[in-house]
């Protein structure tokens, strides 16, 4: 295989699932701060006897991908909530599920059927996913196992690819 062709296939991989990730972020309405969805980067380089491609995204993008397991519903992923975390704590500090709930005009009823304020709505929303956790979107590692798997054949002979270790290599990268 010429190496301009390698760097095309390697080039069109990249690009593709980063405009997939991006799209999926998008259709399930999960980029509200636009961060995470304009963080996704990947790089892809060709050399004499290897190849490189990897992605970047904001520290909390494998925690949308993957999810997490709550303190009373689990999923098969790596991460989880322990009963300790105070993420109560850190919506005060931080006020982010309040600022989620406002851009998406989500207010409790108060008892006296008044609405609440949006950080009071932070607080049931933090608590809420503590318990419950996060479902897995899987927004990035499906559309990475679709490019994969269409990814020339002699390109992942010549290199001998194996989507296991190279998917854990280019997170174990990035997380460095």
């Amino acid at each position: 295989m010429r190496l301009e062709n390698t760097q095309k296939a390697l080039n069109a991989f990249k690009d593709y699932v980063v405009r997939k990730s991006q799209h999926n972020l998008s259709k399930q309405r999960k980029r509200v701060s636009k961060e995470l969805y304009n963080s996704i980067e990947g790089i892809a380089k060709e050399m004499p006897n290897s190849i490189l491609v990897s992605f970047k995204m904001a520290d909390y993008g494998m925690f949308v991908d993957k999810g997490v397991s709550g303190t009373e519903k689990k999923y098969n992923t790596p991460y989880s909530y322990k009963s300790s975390s105070n993420l109560i704590g850190l919506e005060y500090h931080t006020g982010t599920f309040a600022k989620w709930a406002k851009f998406r005009g989500m207010q409790p009823r108060l008892k006296n059927g008044k609405f609440g304020t949006y950080k009071q709505m932070g607080f049931i929303l933090a608590n809420s996913i503590k318990k419950k956790g996060k479902k897995p979107s899987l927004f990035f590692t499906k559309p990475f196992e679709k490019a994969f798997k269409d990814l020339p054949a002699d390109l992942k002979e010549n290199y001998g690819l194996d989507i296991e270790s190279f998917l854990a290599y280019t997170i174990k990268q990035d997380n460095k």
